[in-house]
């Protein structure tokens, strides 16, 4: 295994340019098992999960091509009906070929997803839906097996809770199936509005994406397309905080402003010196931070996936501050590893009180989830010292080539092999 090793107080400047978000591509990837036709996606992010989706695809039958940024998709006849366990075992997206799967090949053996470091994420609001929409649906060995007689029949599905992959999965399946489907306290992300967008050069009839009521009309066949996938805002809000906490002055380029607002909002609070541009954001650091209180929330609120990059920064912001995670129950693991580069962090349940320090001594941390990996990063940025990550696999889930483009920026950070 790799660990990142960081030569903290190198003050962050110049231009870095985002990514294709990993949570539009691959819903974008399960979708195109939906319809005849060639799929020619592009600015796809270089990252593991995507590659992990496209393994899956071509289990499948799928035929996939890549060249740099642009993927090729087609699938013209079915391989098979099954999503083993041995791939989806390493990313809980690719739960997301069930709904394609059984739209329009009436059957779907998807191993189900495992545990995950930050909290349970059952998927029993997809199978509930899909059940409303005439799927059998039975659960054996590990396995979840859903099958249709013809077509899914259009139904109104009103989720318990904000669900971004349920909304996603539920909406494919809908596009093929016969009448109309509306799904109710559907989730907002703008992810899941991209992929109604590519659903809807394929030949979808998607009506209220990126709003909590949804409504798909039904259609017997969808077509290939061209799509760009949409910029990361997680990526985006990760640079923009590594701007901040070493002191810097970093242009975000190729990025969608209007999908970062919460995050703007409280790095302005917090006395970051922002200029907004259509599709690139400059940060500076005003001087002095100050500690600023954050509550996760569903988009358009202050998004889960920012929360431990934000902790680090209030790490070392002048006062105390209270982050509180209301999305998933167990991501707070990292406070422990913060603690040990100095961090004045205290839990109450899922909230942790954060009153910053002068600054952060750097040490040896361990990541446990893509998120914390980026936290520590940021948080080794600020230290005094050397900062060592190990578990940095779960780094390259999501993040293209996060070392470098920070080195770019005038970063000090290796890769090397975990010492044993």
């Amino acid at each position: 295994m790799e660990c990142m090793v960081i030569q903290g107080g190198r003050r962050l400047a110049g231009e870095v340019r985002i990514s294709g978000a990993k949570n539009a591509a691959l819903p974008i990837l399960a979708s195109t098992l939906l319809g005849k036709g060639t799929c020619t996606l592009t600015n796809m992010p270089a990252v593991r999960d995507v590659v992990t989706m496209s393994k899956v695809l071509a289990h499948l039958g799928a035929r996939v091509e890549t060249e740099q940024d642009r993927y090729t998709v087609s699938l013209d006849a079915i391989a098979s009906c099954e999503a083993p366990y041995d791939l989806v075992k390493t990313m809980r997206a690719s739960v997301m070929v069930l709904g394609p799967l059984v739209a329009r090949w009436g059957e779907a053996v998807v191993a189900l997803p495992g545990g995950c470091a930050i909290g349970a994420r059952p998927i029993n609001l997809h199978l509930a839906a899909l059940e409303k929409m005439g799927a059998e649906i039975r659960i054996e060995h590990g396995n979840v097996h859903a099958r249709v007689r013809g077509r899914l029949k259009g139904a109104r599905i009103y989720f318990d809770l904000q669900t971004v992959t349920g909304t996603e999965n539920i909406m494919m399946a809908a596009c093929l199936a016969e009448g109309t489907t509306v799904l109710e306290n559907a989730a907002r992300e703008p992810e899941i509005s991209d992929l109604a967008n590519f659903l809807s050069k394929r030949g979808a009839r998607i009506q209220g994406a990126g709003t909590d009521v949804i409504t798909i009309e039904g259609v017997p066949e969808l077509r290939g397309a061209d799509h760009e996938i949409v910029p990361d805002r997680i990526e985006t809000g990760t640079y923009l905080v590594a701007g901040v906490i070493t002191g810097g002055e970093v242009r975000v380029a190729r990025c969608r402003p209007d999908h970062c607002e919460a995050l703007l909002a409280k790095l302005r609070e917090a006395g970051a010196e922002l200029k907004v541009e259509k599709e690139a954001i400059q940060v500076r650091a005003g001087g002095k931070l100050k500690a600023v209180d954050v509550k996760t929330l569903p988009y358009p609120g202050f998004p889960t996936d920012m929360q431990a990059q934000m902790m680090a920064l209030m790490a070392i912001a002048r006062g105390s501050s209270v982050i509180a995670e209301t999305v998933f129950e167990s991501r707070l693991i990292h406070v422990l590893e913060l603690q040990r580069m100095g961090a004045d962090i205290k839990i109450e349940g899922h909230h942790a009180v954060v009153t910053g320090v002068e600054r952060l001594g750097g040490a040896p941390v361990m990541a446990s989830d893509l998120r914390a990996s980026a936290c520590l990063i940021l948080a080794g940025l600020a230290a005094e010292g050397e900062t060592r990550v190990s578990r940095v696999y779960h780094l390259d889930r999501g993040y293209e080539r996060l070392d470098a483009k920070l080195t770019g920026l005038g970063a000090q950070v290796l890769r090397e092999a975990e010492r044993t």
